[in-house]
């Protein structure tokens, strides 16, 4: 999906859900890591993260959460998540009120030598310090990145 595509999809929805038009920006934007999207005070726009673009439904959801803050904003009220008008808003649209974790992957896998349990990570773990959680036996690496 393009920025163009996700442009007419974001004032689609924004037509058919909010029945107000969305006169900004939208565009994806890589650098995004733990959030769905982003709505900007200062220049309106609505940054997506391009993950959530894998799965239609996510994408809806994060569109319609992010023009909830944007249509509040232009209305004169606050977009905070905290307040009711937010959260009956965003009921009432349907959107999504967190975005899920999408593709996410670990550097390190750690396993109990006793019973087998694992522990992905993604920063390293001292294994002379640290102990299975359930049995308190020993862990070893099984997988970690190449070291240069």
């Amino acid at each position: 999906m393009t920025d163009q595509q996700l442009q007419q999809l974001v004032e689609t929805i924004s037509a058919e859900s909010f029945q107000r038009p969305f006169c900004h920006r939208a565009y994806f934007n890589r650098r995004l890591q733990t959030t769905g999207g982003r709505y900007h005070l200062k220049s309106h726009n609505i940054d997506i993260n391009p993950k959530m673009a894998q799965d239609q439904s996510v994408l809806a959801g994060v569109i319609k959460h992010e023009l909830v803050h944007y249509h509040l904003h232009q209305m004169g009220q606050s977009g905070k998540h905290n307040t009711s008008a937010f959260k009956q808003l965003l009921k009432a649209v349907g959107g999504s009120r967190y975005a899920p974790r999408m593709d996410q992957q670990y550097r390190y896998l750690y396993q109990c030598e006793h019973c087998g349990q694992q522990y992905p990570r993604q920063r390293r773990l001292n294994v002379q310090r640290y102990v299975c959680s359930k049995c308190r036996h020993r862990l070893k690496v099984v997988n970690s990145p190449v070291t240069k």
